[in-house]
């Protein structure tokens, strides 16, 4: 038979024996697959911050935009995330001084405008390059307190990007100029709320993002009121709100703070950079948003300049901590 096993007449096939692994092949197996997933973990658990975000937002643009407006899904979002963060933290475990008090103000005000902002700008314009045109804040910061000579070739790619996407008569771009505006004020107060966040830095992280939401919520809460009423303690706004807060808030949160205590600053701020393309991938099937060439370059262009600009953070503060010979 082609292809098949000679059999000698007579002979017998003897059993093949396989030798178990030793305990301690076995302890060296398990070892090797603890570190695998520990080397990937903070790769994986970004990627699920940004997918969760980007659900979240999704779902809250799809189903709660009709019910209550942006401003409504941004008193509800927020509001309900306060909750969620401080029934989990009690920052008030933890003492607070006057000011440590007004940073975390500071913060938690920009928090709230940053995110009214971005849900007033996804109102008329593309999830994914709301999302583009807002990184410019944290680019800009970045860049600006770095100030080295490669980082003008940053702010060059960055300006392609936002050129090709603005309004400004230049690229043919069709995007909603009030949209447009909303989203450059997002990536203004996303930038102070960077700023104002390092001045907490040294605070509990769970203290510092429970009282700053609880700031942001005090900021957005009236404004929701103002537009939506009555309409935002529906119940079933109330359920959608509260599954949206946790889905956008609470674990990307979380799953950005295990992901720091594992990363560089440097490389974590790579790895969020692709936070505009993962929006906009998500954005084709949850909401039937389909972008044109140009505006996925636009977004590639963003997105190389951020992790450009967060690689060579990296490798001077390398440079930085080497030795000097004598």
């Amino acid at each position: 038979m082609l292809g098949g096993c000679l059999h000698v007449a007579g002979a017998e096939r003897q059993p093949v024996h396989r030798k178990a692994p030793s305990p301690h092949q076995t302890h060296y197996i398990a070892c090797m697959t603890v570190s695998r997933l520990q080397r990937f973990f903070p790769f994986l658990a970004v990627l699920g911050s940004d997918t969760s975000l980007g659900l979240g937002t999704s779902w809250a643009k799809q189903v709660l935009f009709p019910a209550v407006g942006a401003q409504g899904t941004t008193a509800v979002r927020v509001g309900l995330s306060a909750v969620l963060m401080l029934l989990l933290w009690r920052p008030w475990r933890w003492r607070l001084s006057r000011a440590d008090a007004k940073a975390v103000a500071l913060y938690g005000a920009a928090l709230g405008a940053m995110n009214l902002m971005f849900y007033m700008s996804i109102q008329t314009l593309p999830f994914g390059l709301a999302v583009a045109i807002e990184f410019a804040g944290p680019l800009a910061v970045a860049i600006w307190s770095s100030r080295r000579a490669m980082d003008f070739v940053w702010v060059a790619l960055a300006m392609v990007g936002l050129g090709l996407l603005l309004p400004l008569g230049l690229s043919g771009s069709t995007l909603d100029p009030v949209g447009v505006m909303y989203s450059v004020g997002a990536a203004v107060f996303w930038a102070l709320y960077i700023i104002y966040g390092k001045r907490a830095g040294h605070l509990h992280a769970g203290q510092s993002v429970s009282l700053g939401l609880l700031v942001a919520a005090m900021v957005v809460v009236p404004v929701g009121v103002v537009h939506a009423g009555a309409a935002l303690l529906s119940p079933s706004v109330l359920l959608v709100g509260l599954c949206v807060a946790a889905i956008s808030s609470a674990i990307p949160i979380s799953l950005e703070m295990m992901a720091l205590k594992r990363l560089p600053k440097e490389a974590f701020g790579i790895m969020i950079s692709m936070e505009p393309a993962v929006a906009a991938l998500l954005a084709l099937p949850l909401l039937g948003e389909h972008l044109s060439g140009v505006q996925w370059l636009a977004i590639g262009c963003i997105v190389a300049a951020s992790m450009g600009s967060a690689a060579t953070a990296r490798q001077s503060a390398a440079v930085a901590v080497q030795p000097q010979s004598a």
